[in-house]
């Protein structure tokens, strides 16, 4: 079995019984998989956020956390969850169609004929690679529209992507979309937020190293660059790359090679390139804070992501696609949208654009006391029900405020008030950061 990329699906197997794992790891890989064998719900979580996987096949018993609640957790995070399986014993089955209800894909039940099996996860696979990349995933908008008509055809020539747009609106979803369209989604996809990562570790963190290479080198390491071989590199923020990692960069994009700290040979290395910025590429070219050459590289094609200001219609079906993410993730809690509340969420400007919408919708089914969400879930009790646009604004505006201070204030202490690793915790740059904590009246602490 392949892929439409031709490369080989990834199936992530979820078992803790050897001998049952072992049997089924052997035979998927018969069919013609790529198996990630995960031994606890732990091992799992970490490998679906960090791997591309056509299909997911587990065991609802787990030692360490149920199945179903490990799908639920994920399916409440990431954006695009492969369709689950699950495995299980006649006590069970209950459970399993209570997960079928959340989204999870289906299931079998034990004792179950491999054969069975192996054609439910087949086609699983097969229909997933398709769904996962859909252009109209990307909004509804005619900007966003030209788009996905667009990034097709640049997918089927391979052309290095240049994505602009404010902090927010959405670039790496389009630069996950364009991967899955250009070599398919069981190849790595790696993104790295070139704001997040101090210049002094950014040589290493990139290109990889030897043992030896410095003091902490226990071992060798493959760098980001090398772990995107095959599939697509995603630089974010590359409007804030040292010049001194311009220039090493643009070495590699000429020469399709690298080498590791510590080493002087060469690796041969093939990817599809995709950067990304918020800031004006050309103008710090003549600044002289980024290199010409390299601004040439990249910028084959550019699209532009318009903010959500621009663009009201997709607003209204955002919101609708995270009301629905929230109840596929909590069935129990199902959640619907007032249309009334729609012209107080099209009067707010969204500064940080679909980013901040997300966290507020996110927020409001949580906290809605009914499956109804008002403009009350949204704005707190004391919201005024006149017509006024620039009262209600004024209000979501005051109450998104101290969401957003909320949101950062958990963040940091997450992150022991680390800047850096807050911000890359975030999807964020330092300087956002920053203005954002500035804005918002959060005093930074001694790191």
């Amino acid at each position: 079995m392949t892929s439409p990329s031709g490369s080989r699906p990834k199936l992530c197997l979820v078992e803790d019984d050897e001998i049952m794992g072992e049997s089924l790891a052997e035979r998927f890989r018969l069919e013609g998989f790529e198996v990630e064998w995960c031994r606890s719900a732990a091992a799992a979580a970490q490998a679906l956020e960090s791997g591309r996987y056509a299909v997911v096949v587990s065991d609802i018993r787990l030692p360490d956390r149920n199945g179903g609640e490990l799908f639920l957790d994920l399916a409440g995070r990431l954006p695009m969850l492969p369709p689950f399986l699950f495995m299980t014993a006649f006590g069970t089955i209950d459970r399993a169609v209570e997960l079928l209800k959340a989204g999870a894909a289906d299931y079998v039940t034990k004792p179950f004929d491999i054969d069975v099996l192996v054609a439910k996860v087949s086609g699983l696979a097969q229909g997933y690679g398709a769904r996962a990349c859909e252009p109209e995933a990307l909004g509804v908008s005619p900007a966003m529209r030209r788009i996905a008509e667009t990034l097709p055809r640049l997918a089927r020539h391979g052309t290095t992507l240049l994505i602009t747009g404010e902090s927010g609106v959405g670039k790496e979803h389009v630069a996950n979309l364009f991967h899955c369209l250009a070599v398919g989604r069981e190849a790595p996809f790696v993104a790295v937020n070139c704001a997040a990562i101090p210049e002094s570790l950014m040589e290493a963190e990139l290109f990889g190293y030897e043992k030896g290479a410095f003091t902490g080198a226990v071992k060798a390491k493959r760098g980001l660059v090398e772990q995107a071989d095959g599939g697509t590199l995603f630089l974010d923020e590359i409007g804030e790359m040292p010049l001194s990692m311009q220039a090493k960069l643009l070495r590699v994009l000429q020469e399709h090679r690298l080498a590791r700290l510590g080493s002087e040979a060469s690796i041969a290395i093939d990817f599809k390139l995709v950067c990304a910025t918020h800031r004006d590429l050309k103008a710090l070219v003549e600044a002289g804070q980024f290199r010409e050459d390299l601004y040439y590289r990249i910028h084959v094609i550019q699209l532009r992501i318009p903010p959500l200001r621009e663009r009201s219609d997709d607003i209204r079906w955002l919101v609708r696609h995270f009301v629905e993410e929230f109840n596929r993730a909590h069935p129990e809690e199902r959640r619907r949208l007032d249309p009334r509340t729609e012209q107080t969420l099209l009067a707010y400007g969204w500064p940080d654009n679909v980013r901040e919408l997300k966290h507020a919708v996110e927020r409001a089914c949580v906290l809605s006391p009914g499956p109804l969400l008002g403009a009350d879930a949204f704005l707190g009790e004391g919201l005024d029900g006149g017509s006024d646009t620039d009262a209600v604004s004024q209000s979501l505006s005051d109450y998104l405020m101290a969401c957003e201070r909320d949101y950062l204030q958990v963040a940091l202490d997450r992150n022991e008030w680390h800047m850096t690793h807050t911000a890359l915790a975030l999807g964020i740059t330092r300087k956002t950061l920053w203005e954002k904590m500035r804005r918002l009246g959060i005093q930074p602490r001694e790191e």
